[in-house]
């Protein structure tokens, strides 16, 4: 009884925490299902009286929402999986093997993970409009890669790291190449690390808007869904509901991508444990 007395008051700050956090997910789902006039009245109410799907219907219809989705999906899988193509290789380099320069290296990946990526984007708009690549999802990708890859290398370091380098000997002694050695062994045993780092590269350049919002002007076409949503607010004024419905379905991949891959990484964190 005494230890539970004791985390109660933990319990409620977890609550409390949560209650917080939620909540703006939940105003924006049941503002989703509100009718026009009951968001706009002087008095809220925190469940939708007269439920609709109106606004779902608005955000869908949309022009170019499709086009917005495909664009979306190519910048951010590209994206991620050129971040741990590369970020795999400069982890192998710097946790397996010693060459001069590496701690310069690493101090250079951890200065980049901690710089301010806003600051960026006047140097960044600069560069597409010298190489000819404004409104290109090309120049987006790019940006989406640069920015998510000094965590990925950060991360897969670590992972790397920790799987004992003797069992690559022992394969190598099996005879195995190198690179055989690493992708029988090692890789494997690497996957809650890859899985987490794509989990937040997927995540930062799914969300990411500064950028897309500053590199795509002319081309509408080349728009994504983060600033598809601001399409909703016009000269006239806001369409709220338009506007959280969108939200919540822009929200949707990445909450179910996120439940999924967090089970994932849980158990291959406990099945790729190594035992001395």
């Amino acid at each position: 009884m005494i230890p539970a007395l004791r985390r109660l008051p933990l319990n409620l700050a977890g609550l409390a925490v949560l209650a917080v956090c939620a909540f703006p997910v939940y105003w924006m789902a049941i503002t989703a299902l509100k009718p026009t006039a009951e968001i706009q009245a002087d008095t809220p109410t925190f469940l939708p009286l007269h439920p609709t799907l109106e606004h779902y219907r608005t955000a869908v219809s949309a022009p170019g929402f499709g086009t917005f989705w495909r664009n979306s999906l190519l910048v951010t899988g590209a994206s991620v999986l050129l971040a741990l193509l590369v970020a795999l290789l400069a982890a192998f380099a710097v946790a397996r093997l010693r060459w001069h320069g590496r701690r310069a290296f690493l101090l250079l990946v951890f200065t980049a993970q901690m710089a301010p990526w806003e600051a960026l984007l006047i140097p960044m708009y600069v560069i597409a409009r010298d190489t000819d690549l404004l409104d290109s999802l090309t120049m987006l990708t790019l940006v989406y890669f640069m920015t998510t890859l000094p965590f990925t290398i950060v991360t897969l370091r670590g992972f790397l790291a920790a799987v004992p380098v003797e069992l690559e000997e022992a394969a190598r002694v099996d005879g195995c190449t190198r690179p055989e050695a690493f992708r029988r062994i090692t890789l494997p045993l690497l996957a809650p690390g890859l899985l987490a780092t794509s989990l937040f590269g997927f995540i930062t350049a799914w969300n990411e808007f500064a950028f897309a919002n500053t590199l795509i002007i002319k081309n509408q076409d080349a728009r994504t869904l983060p600033v598809w949503l601001s399409s909703f607010a016009n000269v006239f004024g806001t369409d709220w509901g338009a506007t959280m419905a969108a939200a919540g379905l822009f929200m949707l991949p990445v909450l179910l991508i996120f439940l999924v891959l967090q089970n994932k990484v849980t158990a291959g964190l406990t099945a790729g444990a190594v035992k001395g």
